[in-house]
Parts: C-alpha cells; structure tokens; sequence
C-alpha cells in the first residue's frame, strides 16, 4: 500500500438515504459535508481535522421522519469507504487510542482494525438532545463505522456534565485515534500486523 493509493469513494442508496463518501486517509483535515444535520456535521468535521483525513460526504436521507437513517447509514458508508482506502492493511499501524479532554468531559476511544467488527460504548449523555440532535444517534453513528470497516472500537465518555462537550470529546478522541492507527508504520512495511498473516 503506498500513500497515493489510500483514497476511496463509496455511494450507498437505499429507499431511506443517498450517501456518498469519499476520503483521503493523508489528507490535510479538510471536510465537505452536506447531511441537513448542523450538530452531525461539526462532529464529522472533528473526525476529519483530527484525524487528518479528509472528507467528502453528501447525505440525503428521510429526515421528514427523524435523522437516524441519515446519520447510522453515514456511519455506514463511512466504514466501507475507509475499508476500501485500507486494502489488506498492510503496512499500518492497526491500532490506535486517545483520551480527548473537553473542559470538563474527558473520553477515551481505542480502535483496533482486526477485521473483527464490535463496538464496545460506555456513555451516559447528560442530555437526550443537543438542539435537534439526539445523543442515542452517536452509537447509531459508530455501530455503523465498526460493522462495515470492520474494527473494534471501544468508546468510554469517562466524564462529564455538558452534553455537547461528551459528544465532541468523543468525535475528537475517535479522529485522532484513526489517525494512529491507519498512520504507516514504516517498520511494518510490506508487512501486516498480525501474527495470523491477514485482518
């Protein structure tokens, strides 16, 4: 896998949302999102500048009814779009962690791309909506990335008293530990990191 080739645009349309995503895993942190979904988008935006990857998305989805279908099956398409930039994953770090304080919130998100898709999530929000947006969405959102990029992926919100300091710290934390873990690792190249020879 070398750098140029670590690109991939995805397009998932169903009776219930259009989504296209296209992404760039060494990109400059640069993010283009149109979901209809203010709060979602600032929240792609922390994966994006964090993560140093950058993002293309468009999102038409069924928001007459509510916004879960536009915001899970971006998580959706999000997965498999970073699925394809990875290849085989050969030549990456894999795993990937960081705690993200936000005044008074603190999170924590370790991600390991096994080829074993989980999402572990301990958050209680202190809210059920922020504006519009409801907090149930963020586990729709990362349920979706873990199944279909088919990596584990453990959140903790360890603290916090403001809704919307607990979303982003986990949005922040999350980006930044893509970043580790889909960084080369140039000790490992042309090599995958796992003793099974596959992920």
């Amino acid at each position: 896998m070398t750098q140029s080739t670590r690109r991939a645009s995805i397009s998932r349309h169903t009776s219930e949302t259009r989504i296209s995503v296209s992404l760039d895993l060494d990109g400059q942190g640069e993010l283009k999102a149109d979901t209809g979904v203010p709060f979602f988008e600032h929240m792609l935006d922390q994966i994006a500048r964090h993560g140093m990857i950058d993002l293309t998305i468009d999102a038409d989805g069924d928001r007459h009814i509510d916004d879960h279908h536009t915001v899970e099956d971006t998580g959706i398409t999000l997965g498999q779009a970073f699925a394809e930039a990875l290849g085989d994953k050969r030549g990456i770090h894999r795993y990937g962690h960081a705690y993200v304080p936000l005044d008074e919130a603190l999170s924590r998100v370790v991600i390991d791309f096994s080829g074993r898709p989980g999402l572990f999530m301990n958050a209680e929000f202190t809210r059920a909506t922020i504006g519009a947006f409801e907090t149930q969405l963020v586990s729709e959102f990362f349920q979706g990335f873990a199944s279909h990029a088919r990596a584990t992926v453990h959140i903790d919100n360890l603290k916090g008293d403001n809704a919307h300091h607990q979303v982003e710290t986990i949005f922040k934390a999350f980006g930044r530990a893509l970043r580790m873990a889909v960084s080369p690792d140039e000790r490992m190249a042309g090599r995958i990191a796992s003793t099974k020879g596959s992920l």
